[in-house]
């Protein structure tokens, strides 16, 4: 009779232990397992990336020379067709320790065209872009073009096929910022 009493006691202990940990965060549930592990909690992201917009206005000095000044785009701002904006992508490693392999992608802004060339990053970086959506990059793009004759040649991507940019940093030091800059034209 002790006995069958102690194993209900040691039955209800254990199904009162497994109730308590399967409601436990960061565990996983017992029943799917047949053990319960404990997971370390998610840390807090090591790179924090800010993205901001400029807007390019011409103007001439007192020499009668054209002269560029960028103007920070805020809140609602209101761009014009054929206006050419800059857009800074900073990356901030927050960590102690250095970033490896780092692979950042930025879309170019649905009603926006590349302007060629215009990606800049100072340090050691590779950046490649893609004309179809984010699915492939490549440093130079290029698309099959059919001639009248019936021909296919090989063509430069024009600027408006553009859909990213991709940057590639094999290292990005602790407690340092990297920056990326392009541009771009309101269609």
């Amino acid at each position: 009779m002790k006995q069958i009493f102690m194993a209900g006691i040691g039955a209800s202990l254990l199904l009162t232990t497994a109730s308590f940990i399967t409601n436990l965060s960061g565990v996983f549930h017992w029943q799917k397992f047949n053990i319960a592990v404990a997971q370390t909690p998610q840390k807090t992201q090591a790179l924090k990336l800010v993205l901001a917009a400029e807007k390019q206005v011409l103007f001439k000095d007192q020499q009668g020379k054209q002269k560029v000044n960028w103007q920070a785009l805020k809140g609602q701002a209101v761009v014009q067709s054929g206006d050419i904006l800059r857009y800074t992508l900073t990356g901030e490693n927050t960590s102690d320790r250095p970033l490896k392999n780092l692979t950042l992608n930025q879309p170019i802004p649905k009603g926006m065209i590349y302007i060629l060339k215009s990606a800049n990053f100072t340090g050691d970086a590779k950046i490649t872009y893609s004309i179809d959506g984010g699915r492939s990059f490549v440093e130079n793009p290029t698309l099959k073009v059919t001639l009248p004759n019936g021909k296919l040649e090989t063509k430069p991507a024009p600027a408006n096929a553009y859909t990213h940019i991709r940057l590639q940093l094999p290292l990005v030091a602790a407690k340092t910022k990297v920056k990326l800059t392009y541009q771009t034209q309101v269609r």
